[in-house]
């Protein structure tokens, strides 16, 4: 997922705890209610209510907004914005994986579909940012109830990996659909790999492993506010539930998968979902590990050779070593198709220099600084497209067939080569 390495084609490519008793309506008025985001204002449109409709999700912020309506205390908001998120999350996992109710209510949108999640994701914060509290609110409070929803929806909250020497323990990350002003429609792979992987065991050479998924916004802000460390660190640490493998996943290239074996420093500022822009140095968190000085590239330790030679499915699966770098000395950059060399300045990962590049140059750096001896790296799907007759989003539908086998056929794929990567992890 990058706008400028990957092109133009990858373009159009988070109830009811008691609290102490009410205060009455007279106590104070509402802290002003904010605007609403750049997402939250698209949640309008004809596409996202029809993607919500017909995937059977069209309840859940109406929902939402009812039981919020009933609340009487912080206390009360803050344990719904994290049971009514964490009730979302497993709603749209038990989709995904075939579980709940059959297409009368779960609608008729393929089950692997990860957009229902996200367009009802925002409907909750939006109805956060509409809601008028019986209590007094102010602003940091209501953002820190949509930052509980936002957590508790992704899965960031509820990896649940468990312990012993029987099974392996495995994380992988998807990304929220991106790129939705010039086509709505968008769904993103990564996202639905995530879906369907979470909470399942598969058989390996190495044994049984365990998969727990959690899913990121497409946004700056995010990213440097700390959301992939505070996910993974409890995960990294030493201790009997430590992951024995991580794979941050995105969106990338038409027609094939790459393992990213080298993660940039830079961010190319690229807008991302929030129509935000950033250019600069990847900033690290005060208040996480990390190695200092801050490096200028983080390297894979994921079994690219194995994952590359595997035959894991329709797509070729490709061992990516490009990178963009200003060289020791010098002012301008240019293209690597080996690698950085030594002191040069990061101006673009293997993965480029947008979201998924930063995913991956955080984990990995935050495996560094923790030590973790484990695998662990960046995989980019292919790029989902529309069948053919169906790419334009003034006229198209928001589902095709082939739109709906690739996807499948991606997420399959994902699973095969975790089942790889297990099989051939080396302590780096």
């Amino acid at each position: 997922m990058h706008p400028s390495r990957l092109g133009g084609t990858a373009l159009a490519a988070a109830l009811l705890a008691a609290g102490a008793s009410a205060p009455t309506a007279a106590a104070a008025a509402p802290a002003p209610r904010p605007s609403l985001t750049a997402e939250e204002q698209r949640l309008g449109g004809p596409v996202p209510q029809e993607i919500l409709r017909r995937g059977g999700f069209a309840d859940a912020a109406p929902g939402f907004a009812a039981a919020l309506g009933r609340t009487r205390t912080l206390p009360q908001a803050q344990s719904l914005a994290t049971a009514e998120g964490r009730r979302l999350w497993r709603r749209a996992v038990d989709r995904a994986q075939g579980r709940g109710p059959g297409p009368e209510r779960a609608g008729d949108l393929s089950r692997d579909d990860d957009r229902p999640l996200y367009w009802a994701r925002l409907g909750m914060t939006r109805a956060l940012q509409e809601w008028k509290p019986a209590f007094r609110l102010s602003g940091a409070q209501r953002a820190e109830l949509t930052g509980r929803v936002e957590r508790s929806s992704r899965g960031q909250d509820s990896l649940d990996l468990p312990a012993g020497t029987q099974v392996k323990r495995v994380i992988v990350t998807g990304f929220d659909p991106f790129q939705l002003d010039a086509d709505p429609r968008r769904s993103n792979p990564s996202g639905a790999g995530a879906l369907a992987l979470d909470g399942t065991t598969v058989d390996t050479p190495a044994g049984p492993a365990r998969i727990e998924a959690a899913v990121f916004p497409v946004r700056w802000a995010d990213f440097a506010d700390g959301t992939v460390e505070r996910t993974l660190l409890p995960h990294f640490r030493p201790g009997p539930r430590r992951v024995d493998l991580f794979t941050t996943i995105s969106q990338g290239r038409p027609g094939r998968f790459d393992v990213e074996r080298t993660n940039g420093a830079w961010r190319g500022g690229s807008p991302d979902n929030a129509n935000a822009s950033r250019t600069e140095t990847v900033p690290v968190p005060p208040d996480v590990p990390t190695v200092r000085p801050q490096p200028q590239w983080t390297s894979t330790s994921l079994p690219y050779a194995a994952m590359t030679a595997a035959t894991t499915g329709p797509f070729p699966v490709h061992d990516n070593t490009e990178v963009t770098e200003i060289p020791a000395g010098a002012t301008e950059p240019v293209d690597r198709p080996d690698g950085p060399t030594p002191g040069s300045t990061a101006r673009a990962g293997g993965g480029g220099d947008y979201l998924s590049n930063e995913i991956a140059y955080r984990a990995t750096l935050l495996r560094d600084a923790v030590r973790l001896p484990v695998p662990g790296g960046h995989l980019h799907t292919p790029v989902l497209r529309f069948g053919p007759g169906n790419t334009d989003p003034a006229t198209g539908t928001v589902t095709d067939p082939e739109f709906v086998r690739n996807r499948l056929a991606i997420t399959d794929q994902v699973r095969s080569l975790t089942v790889v990567a297990l099989a051939h992890a080396r302590t780096p």
